[in-house]
């Protein structure tokens, strides 16, 4: 099982050291190795390791990794570009060609808004291939909720994209003033025309950064065989 490092390491290693904590290990490891389990081990922690702690800008929940083969890769929404853009992914691009003008991409590798500061962030961070939901309520959770906690603490301006039910239900644990928690059903198809096209997240939390002296997020996903300009 992966390990988190640096900033996060810093601030979340007391996690480590809590009973519910070990309990998870002992069921993760073992599911790994007796079941297949997405994402590959070494990418559990993939969004932390993208996004330290101090780069944060951008908060987006998701709930569990998805469970078909070659997708997950420890990315919230994100897929591994060899692999069909599900669904949900396919109605955030057509969001973002409405709000932003940005071209709609053939993959669905959403690896560059992490590296600028978007904490793509599954609050389950594991699951066996082909059954949804397979490790909640196994711990993940009160460690993802700790994490939740942490951001709310950081003094600096932070905006939290809530889509759906289960990621508005975190929004009572964002008590900072300094924060902008943005609110929209889910991107799936089954809910996303009842108010996830137009709800222009990108633009509103682009516009929150630019007015506290944050850099905006370049939410465009290149092809990648096309050269970034």
């Amino acid at each position: 099982m992966a390990a988190i490092t640096g900033e996060w390491l810093e601030t979340l290693g007391g996690e480590f050291q809590k009973e519910y904590y070990r309990e998870l290990y002992r069921f993760v490891v073992d599911e790994y190795r007796t079941q297949k389990i997405f994402p590959a081990k070494e990418d559990i922690f993939q969004a932390f390791h993208l996004t330290p702690l101090s780069k944060v800008k951008i908060v987006i929940l998701g709930q569990d990794p998805y469970h078909n083969d070659g997708q997950a890769h420890g990315l919230c929404f994100s897929v591994q570009p060899h692999v069909d853009i599900p669904p949900s992914l396919v109605n955030i691009y057509k969001e973002l060609n409405a709000d932003l003008g940005c071209r709609i991409p053939s993959h669905g590798c959403l690896t560059k808004w992490a590296k600028q500061g978007v904490l793509l962030l599954n609050t389950v961070l594991t699951v066996r291939a082909h059954q949804a939901f397979s490790h909640q309520g196994k711990g993940w959770e009160q460690f993802t909720d700790e994490v939740i906690r942490v951001l709310n603490r950081e003094d600096r301006p932070i905006v939290f994209l809530l889509w759906g039910s289960p990621a508005q239900k975190k929004a009572s644990m964002l008590t900072n003033p300094k924060h902008l928690v943005l609110k929209a059903p889910h991107p799936s198809p089954l809910s996303a025309y009842r108010g996830f096209f137009g709800c222009r997240h990108f633009s509103l939390a682009n516009e929150f950064l630019r007015a506290n002296g944050e850099k905006e997020i370049d939410w465009q996903i290149e092809e990648f065989n096309t050269p970034k300009l």
